[in-house]
């Protein structure tokens, strides 16, 4: 089932279904937040924003309404 990036809220395995159109796409592709791409999403702060993800053992931060254009499902 494909969800949003900003709708998890517990560490879990996901793979990367598609980018949403948006201003952001450049930025995710040199984060290296593509398509196929498995992630791991860690934890996120205290008031839920911003998340904390694993992508090539690399530990990114995403805001919340940048993680509303990820669209991704569980592993």
């Amino acid at each position: 089932m494909e969800v949003l990036l900003s709708e998890i809220f517990e560490p879990t395995k996901l793979i990367i279904t598609r980018i949403l159109s948006s201003d952001l796409e450049a930025k995710f592709t040199e984060m290296g937040l593509v398509s196929n791409k498995e992630i791991e999403w860690l934890f996120c702060a205290p008031l839920k924003d911003p998340i904390a993800i694993e992508v090539d053992d690399c530990t990114l931060s995403l805001r919340r309404d940048e993680a509303q254009f990820i669209v991704v499902h569980k592993i």
